[in-house]
């Protein structure tokens, strides 16, 4: 089969090169998935770069996410069969071959069943940003409804899903943007007040729709700590999922006369019961008809270094291979 591999971390340019590989089979509990849909996200570049890890044993294939057809199944597995359309995630974490590729092998249960084709691009974009949308929103739709949810970068992967995720639970939404282009984006993922916070008077535009918030999805929390303590409410919560090139200093006693909690999201070390209450309200959600594809730019897998360098430009949307 025809895959992008990497064998040392380094610049996309230099480290990424399109191989043919030996089809692996699936072990016991594994699938084999024939890639339809190949993902990029933040983490997937961050990783070839070098900047999360080592460098690989042998080579990895990269990416996360993606969708696909089961193509064959291994021992043990009774609840995935061929020709099952399906969305996957963490197809890299621990795993040597991702979705850039023609063919993935991966533990089954990092597979979600899709109603048909017609959802493949929906189903690619999920992945980590949904089950990070989902951990940030606090695992539980049910303890949602009637709240305020504030989301940070409302056009953001990350944000297009907590929008959505949040309005499907009953929330009240407001996101925040930096463009009217991103504004747009949000409005469509159903935000109810869309505030573009470069602009004067955001904060209290935030304050005029809400006596206060109650829980925040944050992209940026060094840029965005007075806004965010300033609308937020006793007992909020502040999920913080993306770091900044400096780490923001905490004003403890703000946080303190807030009463509010800060936690820190990183969806490859979330618990598995947690991981486990993510993945079904994602999976309810598409089954709802709750979930959008995100705007896609699409790429052959031939040019996967084009792709991973328009991801860390920070192109808006999912950028995806096309295997």
């Amino acid at each position: 089969m025809k895959a992008a591999v990497y064998r040392k971390t380094g610049p996309a340019a230099e480290v990424l090169a399109v191989e043919d590989v030996d089809v692996p089979d699936p072990g016991p509990g594994e699938v084999r998935v024939r890639i339809t849909r190949s993902a990029i996200n933040p983490t997937d570049w961050k990783t070839r770069a070098g900047l999360t890890g080592r460098d690989p044993d042998d080579f990895q294939v990269p990416h996360q996410d993606g969708a696909g057809i089961v193509d064959a199944v291994g021992p043990d597995v009774s609840d995935r069969e061929p020709g099952q359309h399906v969305w996957i995630f963490f197809a890299a974490f621990g795993n040597r071959f991702g979705t850039a590729a023609e063919y993935s092998v991966l533990p089954a249960d990092r597979t979600v069943p899709l109603p048909d084709a017609d959802h493949d691009d929906l189903g690619a974009c999920l992945g980590v940003p949904g089950l990070t949308a989902a951990q940030c929103l606090g695992g539980d739709p049910g303890a949602l409804d009637g709240k305020t949810v504030l989301v940070a970068g409302g056009a953001g992967a990350v944000g297009h899903y907590a929008i959505e995720l949040a309005k499907h639970a009953g929330a009240r939404v407001v996101a925040t943007v930096s463009s009217e282009e991103k504004g747009e984006l949000a409005r469509a993922a159903g935000a109810d007040l869309v505030v573009n916070y470069r602009e004067d008077g955001a904060t209290e535009r935030v304050g005029g729709f809400a006596e206060h918030v109650d829980r925040i999805v944050e992209v940026a929390l060094g840029a965005n700590l007075d806004l965010d303590l300033a609308v937020a409410g006793a007992g909020a919560v502040i999920s913080v999922y993306a770091n900044e090139p400096n780490d923001p200093v905490l004003p403890v006693r703000r946080f303190m006369t807030a009463n509010a909690t800060l936690r820190f999201v990183l969806l490859y070390g979330v618990l598995p019961d947690e991981l486990a209450a993510d993945l079904a309200w994602v999976r309810d959600a598409v089954a709802a008809g709750a979930l959008t594809p995100l705007p896609i730019s699409t790429f052959a897998l031939d040019d996967v270094v084009a792709a991973q360098e328009a991801v860390e430009k920070g192109a808006v949307g999912k950028v995806m291979l096309v295997p």
